[in-house]
């Protein structure tokens, strides 16, 4: 079931970056080839008008085919895409992406990226509409947090808390210690009840989704190593849900699309700027198998989770892409900028080729960061 909820995320979060190239593609007269559902081979397609859908056999995304985007007519011919017999003057060049004027190709390659951006957008506000699990304290400007309790936010291995059944998305609704019960049930004073209780085997009441009722469990502190004190080994957080009216929601969700635009812009900054001093480290990031496991706890928490999730999601795409590192949308930016300030166009050759090996590290990249998702799960 991750699998399958995470191949939908990157499945719509790919169509929609590619859909913001073919949009606008279309809008400036563009000729665009086929807009793929999936990646080859090809299953069927339909061709309407001049463009061709088509659904293709691995589904992890999608792609948009558009005319002359990286070769002119004379490099067209001299690949043997044209027919050397056929006459040129029968095909409108003019239509061609290489061939329209600078600003319009750099709108065509930005607006994948602007489409990620609108998608998370909506879906912060899709989710405020309908309500979104918000942090105490940290609901937006304008809603009222309702249906409040200590959720457990991750849950160590090997812990008390593990070995008695609790999971993530566990909701506390109670803490006992033979007859004394815990009144006000929030991070800090289950901190300091278990602290008062060491080495006491103290009962937990919870709910769980999908569960009607309240489940009981008992569960022994143990002193952590780290600092000696008594643990149960859980990770959580006082969280209710925030939800606001239909424009309210729109302007509260184009906020957090904006903040965490700026707070992952800041990341990847960050993470560079270590890995160029030799201070990097993979720890905190993960590719495809450490998404799926993500995309697995997020589903213990309810869907609205996977919604932010998502969006956060699509904001990583976009900035990705406006790196500008070849293969990128970012790298093809600024090959337009170093045109513009020549005043003539980049050597398709080169520009093919230095493409071609910017790809080529970046499935390198992403081969290491699997197998370091996978070194994670042992």
């Amino acid at each position: 079931m991750n699998i399958l909820i995470f191949l939908i995320i990157l499945i719509v979060l790919v169509l929609v970056h590619e859909f913001g190239h073919f949009f606008v593609a279309k809008r400036f007269g563009i000729r665009v080839d086929e807009f793929g559902f999936g990646f080859p081979p090809r299953i069927f397609g339909k061709k309407i008008g001049e463009t061709l859908y088509s659904v293709n056999m691995l589904p992890l995304g999608g792609f948009v085919k558009i005319f002359g985007e990286s070769l002119d007519e004379a490099d067209l011919l001299e690949v043997g895409f044209l027919d050397k017999k056929s006459t040129p003057e029968k095909i409108d060049f003019s239509r061609s992406l290489v061939h329209k004027p600078r600003y319009q190709q750099a709108l065509v390659m930005f607006a994948g990226i602007f489409f990620n951006f609108i998608l998370a957008w909506l879906l912060f506000s899709f989710g405020l509409m309908s309500g979104l699990p918000t942090s105490a304290g940290n609901q937006p400007k304008g809603s009222i947090l309702k249906d409040v309790n200590l959720v457990i936010i991750s849950v160590l291995p090997n812990s008390p808390a593990e070995n008695a059944g609790i999971k993530t998305g566990d909701k506390i609704v109670l803490i006992k210690s033979g007859d004394e019960t815990l009144s006000e049930i929030n991070p800090n004073t289950l901190k300091s009840f278990v602290l008062s209780h060491p080495e006491k085997e103290l009962e937990f009441g919870y709910l769980r989704k999908g569960v009607d009722e309240m489940n009981i469990t008992k569960i022994t502190p143990v002193s952590d190593i780290a600092d000696g004190k008594p643990s149960i080994g859980i990770a959580m957080d006082q969280i209710g849900i925030a939800k606001l009216s239909i424009l309210r929601a729109f302007w509260e969700g184009m906020k957090l699309d904006i903040s965490a635009t700026k707070d992952t812009a800041i990341g990847f900054y960050t993470l560079i700027k270590e890995g160029i001093q030799g201070k990097g480290s993979f720890a905190s990031v993960a590719g495809p198998v450490g998404m799926v496991g993500m995309v697995g706890d997020l589903y213990d928490f309810g869907f609205s989770y996977l919604l932010s999730f998502t969006a956060l999601i699509s904001i990583n795409l976009a900035i990705i892409n406006l790196i500008p590192f070849p293969a990128l949308d970012g790298g093809r930016l600024l090959f337009l900028l170093i045109e513009k300030i020549k005043g003539s166009r980049i050597n398709p050759k080169v520009a093919n080729i230095t493409n071609m090996v910017g790809f080529s590290l970046l499935i390198i990249l992403m081969i290491f960061i699997t197998y370091n998702d996978i070194v994670k799960l042992f």
